[in-house]
């Protein structure tokens, strides 16, 4: 069980502080619910407390296993890419992945979309999941490591500078050299 003034992580959503507890009556059940506000985007949200742990709620990651994560995003090697799969698939499967409770599994996500990118463009709803994706992963590493979320986002994003930064030239028979 979590306590006021705790830091969490809910998943698809980042890092948050838990405001208090509240109990409510629900369907003529008395429930108790933890009172959440989400750092990213300042929303209030109620989260019961029996749900908590299946809802994915946990504790921010610790220091190590944030440079686990930067680790993981530098490395290339374990890219798959689109590989035959239509991005309805692997919009479903980056998704899951999002809501998980893992930071690696955020992290895949963000690494896998931004690689795809240099090869072909991504669409919208893969253009949210990336924003999703680097959203959490930002959040969480930027509160763990005492950064400022713009400056791990930087961070983040001058790791796949060659690719992020490259002028993308037009595809198809206007493209011009």
């Amino acid at each position: 069980m979590y306590s006021p003034e705790q830091f969490i992580v809910y998943p698809a959503q980042g890092v948050g502080v838990i405001e208090g507890l509240e109990r409510r009556e629900i369907c003529g059940q008395e429930t108790e619910f933890y009172i959440i506000r989400i750092f990213a985007n300042n929303i209030r949200m109620m989260v019961p407390v029996k749900n908590a742990a299946s809802l994915g709620l946990r504790k921010p990651c610790s220091p190590e296993e944030a440079d686990e994560v930067l680790a993981a995003l530098q490395d290339r090697s374990t890219f798959v890419g689109y590989s035959g799969q239509n991005w309805n698939r692997r919009y479903r499967e980056y998704s899951e992945r999002i809501k998980s409770r893992s930071l690696l599994d955020v992290c895949f996500v963000l690494k896998e979309l931004i690689l795809i990118s240099a090869g072909k463009e991504l669409s919208f709803g893969e253009r949210r999941l990336l924003e999703q994706a680097m959203g959490i992963v930002t959040s969480e590493l930027s509160f763990v490591l005492n950064k400022k979320n713009a400056e791990m986002k930087t961070f983040i994003e001058n790791f796949f500078a060659d690719i992020l930064f490259k002028e993308k030239k037009p595809a198809g028979p206007l493209a011009r050299d």
